[in-house]
């Protein structure tokens, strides 16, 4: 049988599709058409409007605000949707939009903490094991890998890309893409290095951290042009599968990638 807790003081359509052990805190509003999984939490004050769908053991925190229209003057009410992964956390006063016609599909991945204040516009697509530290901004179209952490109050200007394992650090304002496994620091934005710590914590090998710095010192830091540089480093060594996502990543950008 079906328990779902909802306060008596919130507001649910009865068109809704809310799975098992489903909880709604007091004063939440969720519309019609809104699918939300299995032991999942929303929590009070909460806006879920029509287009979400929102995975299992999903907590939504006071007044966050999920799948309302995309702030985007093209937009003309069409049906789109925000879709939310598995065990993501969305934190305080978090708003999440949902997609224009362009994609159709604004999407946060599983295992993702989105902290307080955070913005996740229209038609971004997030991976999985991401972290939006609190004020984080993203603009529509943002494209962000897997195990990405974003410090507070980054920036992310629209169709940016991040690619994963990287991390940019707090109030930083991205206007490029971001290469994957990098570390990224201070204004104007630069390559700092590779996330070391991160691949470390999240077992990579020596060999393979080696491997990587190697690569964008070659690219990055070498005083060649990123082209030349790839071309260079290909000729020399051997490419793992971290080196050919970094080598595709870097030459699907159109917006440039930080040096």
């Amino acid at each position: 049988m079906n328990q779902v807790n909802i306060h008596p003081t919130a507001i649910v359509s009865n068109k809704a599709k809310l799975g098992e052990n489903v909880k709604v805190g007091p004063f939440s509003i969720i519309e019609d058409n809104v699918e939300i999984g299995d032991n999942t939490e929303i929590r009070s004050s909460v806006v879920i409007s029509n287009g979400a769908r929102i995975g299992s053991n999903v907590k939504i925190f006071h007044g966050a605000v999920i799948s309302t229209e995309p702030q985007d003057l093209k937009y003309k009410n069409e049906p789109t949707l925000v879709k939310i992964g598995n065990n993501t956390e969305i934190r305080e006063y978090a708003t999440i939009n949902r997609a224009t016609t362009a994609t159709y599909e604004t999407r946060v991945g599983e295992n993702c903490l989105i902290m307080t204040y955070c913005h996740v516009a229209h038609d971004c697509k997030l991976g999985d094991n991401i972290i939006m530290s609190n004020t984080t901004q993203l603009g529509g179209h943002v494209e962000i890998e897997d195990w990405v952490i974003l410090g507070g109050v980054t920036k992310v200007h629209q169709f940016c890309r991040i690619g994963c394992h990287a991390m940019v650090g707090a109030d930083v304002k991205v206007v490029k893409d971001v290469p994957p496994y990098t570390l990224i620091g201070r204004e104007p934005a630069r390559v700092e290095g590779i996330n070391k710590v991160g691949l470390r914590r999240r077992g990579f090998s020596k060999e393979i951290i080696t491997g990587i710095e190697n690569f964008y010192d070659s690219i990055l830091f070498s005083g060649l042009n990123t082209g030349a540089g790839i071309n260079k480093y290909r000729s020399e060594n051997e490419i793992s599968e971290e080196l050919k996502h970094c080598i595709a990543f870097i030459e699907k950008s159109s917006r440039g990638i930080y040096r």
